[in-house]
């Protein structure tokens, strides 16, 4: 049987394993995460209301600022360029949206700071666009670039459109035209009933009628 004091330094045995197998499971998780594909990264892969985020995906985006520099633009025309730059988190939202819908995500929040040291630094919209190209590439953008094959995928909407309205404005002209030059229609002869008779006889008749109807 254990007495008072023997229990208690098994107790303390075991409290002292404990603590070191924390500490190594946490250098172990510390060496074991995962690599980003960018800079400034505070972790690893996790799992949050978008569900697996790549902490390591945030790119710091800085430009020195202009010579007397002021805000090139409104907090709303901000917000408003913040819906065409894609959250790097790993969700399909804008930044502005996953910023204000999504608070487990601090990408958005960061990329977002660096919208607005862009704007303070009296850079103007393309130029913000730019400056994130830079960084991150084309995936950043909401909508693929305008060129090439993207610019064609862009544009063929509106020239199936456009040719459209041209083909059905044609036949139209060509309707209208078509009845304008149309001929018209070829009035029904009508013929005089031709009756042989006197015109004694025909006073008769007349007569005859006129009693009947009386």
């Amino acid at each position: 049987m254990l007495t008072r004091r023997e229990f208690l330094a098994a107790l303390g045995g075991v409290g002292v394993l404990a603590t070191g197998a924390h500490g190594r499971a946490g250098g172990q998780t510390a060496t074991q995460s995962p690599e980003g594909g960018g800079q400034g990264g505070v972790g690893g892969v996790r799992t949050t209301m978008s569900g697996p985020m790549n902490d390591n995906a945030y790119r710091p985006v800085e430009r020195p600022p202009k010579p007397g520099a002021r805000a090139s633009m409104t907090a709303a025309a901000r917000d408003e360029l913040e819906h065409h730059l894609h959250c790097q988190c790993g969700c399909t939202l804008d930044v502005y949206t996953c910023r204000t819908t999504d608070f487990t995500c601090p990408i958005s929040p960061a990329m977002h700071q660096d919208v607005m040291r862009l704007v303070a630094a009296g850079y103007s919209g393309p130029e913000i666009i730019a400056a994130f190209l830079a960084a991150y590439g084309e995936r950043v953008l909401m909508a693929p670039v305008r060129r090439g094959f993207n610019w064609a995928a862009y544009i063929t909407p509106f020239v199936a459109v456009a040719g459209g309205g041209t083909v059905v404005a044609l036949l139209m002209h060509r309707w209208r035209q078509a009845a304008i030059h149309r001929p018209p229609p070829t009035p029904v002869a009508t013929s005089t009933l031709q009756v042989d008779a006197t015109p004694d006889e025909l006073a008769r008749l007349e007569a005859a009628i006129r009693q009947d109807d009386a």
